[in-house]
């Protein structure tokens, strides 16, 4: 089935019929999901199949953010809550068995969560190194301090997702974590030298560049390109991402809509595509930014179409679980990972 160079949201809990007409007539790759999309169980099941019978194509990607702690698109009262990754680096910090095993359930677990949903990617593991200036955009969503911990715990989650049927995006390549600006709001600049970089904040990525799907930073490395944030610099996607890192997955930008990015929407989706980035990506369900994003993306096709259906290849049928028991084990190592917090 063929697709465009694009990953659309939707408006609301239901599919307009501009909507479907819009995914049929041009026809994205996939579709990502957020709180505003979510209703009941049922009404997401609707949901995604709407968009797949729009397309024709059952086995279209549907996406989603569920990272746990602030980043978490379905949750209670109907959907369990799970903690941010940082839990699992501090029961690391402690007993790296232990934290590899609350990442890879708390991978596994979400798996079957978004699996009865018809939802078979989630953009984890954020393999961001923290530091002490890191922004509150990132805090706790990253895992650690420590580069070998992050590569870690990442790899845990990924192998957890895709034990439970889903496919992850680590993000954001090539590393976030030195951002002291949110990049939803502002476009963050880095200052650090390519050495400190390559030995602390790309080595999760390097670690784990045989994963399936990646998501770049709206960042600028002035060490590697001053006039670009990575998402458009073809530098920084040739000579680091495809290169140093060693990533020959899919690679998708972060979210188009985020003010990081300058120009319209027509010229972020060049750029986007221009810099070697496979698939852009744009969230907020606006249907005129959608239509101009749209107009502006080829058919996915040559090397980009090749790493999607390498991508989509990767996705196997889910291991058994035994959801109760795996329940009960990932709630003991939480509560030593001090999650939930205690009521103050």
């Amino acid at each position: 089935m063929t697709a465009k160079a694009f990953i659309s949201g939707c408006a609301g809990t239901a599919l307009t019929d501009d909507e479907i007409a819009f995914f049929r007539d041009e026809r994205p790759w996939g579709l990502i999901l957020f709180k505003r999309n979510i209703g009941t169980a049922e009404a997401v099941c609707d949901l995604v199949a709407a968009f797949r019978d729009a397309l024709g194509d059952p086995d279209r990607p549907v996406l989603i953010d569920q990272e746990g702690g602030r980043v978490q698109r379905i949750g209670p009262p109907l959907w369990p809550s799970r903690p941010a990754a940082k839990f699992s680096g501090d029961l690391y910090a402690e007993d790296q068995a232990a934290g590899r095993r609350m990442a890879w359930l708390q991978g596994r677990l979400i798996a079957s969560d978004l699996a009865d949903l018809g939802i078979t990617v989630d953009c984890i593991p954020v393999l961001d190194v923290s530091t002490p200036h890191t922004h509150a955009a990132i805090g706790n969503r990253a895992y650690s301090h420590d580069a070998d911990a992050v590569t870690a715990l990442g790899l845990a989650a990924a192998e957890g997702l895709m034990a439970g049927g889903v496919l992850p995006v680590m993000k954001h390549m090539p590393g976030h974590g030195r951002a002291t600006l949110d990049s939803h709001l502002a476009l963050p600049e880095v200052d650090a030298a390519l050495s400190t970089l390559k030995h602390s904040d790309f080595v999760p990525f390097r670690a784990l560049a045989a994963l399936p799907m990646g998501m770049t930073a709206h960042i600028v490395f002035h060490a590697i390109d001053p006039g670009r944030p990575a998402t458009t610099s073809r530098i920084v996607v040739d000579e680091i991402i495809r290169g140093h890192i060693g990533f020959d997955g899919l690679l998708m930008s972060d979210d188009l809509s985020m003010k990081a990015l300058g120009g319209d929407y027509s010229s972020r989706a060049a750029a986007v595509l221009d810099a070697g980035c496979d698939i852009v990506l744009h969230c907020n369900g606006l249907m005129d930014e959608m239509r101009a994003v749209a107009d502006a993306v080829p058919e996915l096709s040559g090397r980009s179409a090749e790493r999607a259906a390498t991508a989509l290849a990767a996705r196997k049928p889910a291991h058994p679980l035994d959801r109760e028991a795996a329940e009960a084990e990932y709630a003991t190592l939480a509560e030593r990972a001090g999650w939930p917090p205690a009521a103050s």
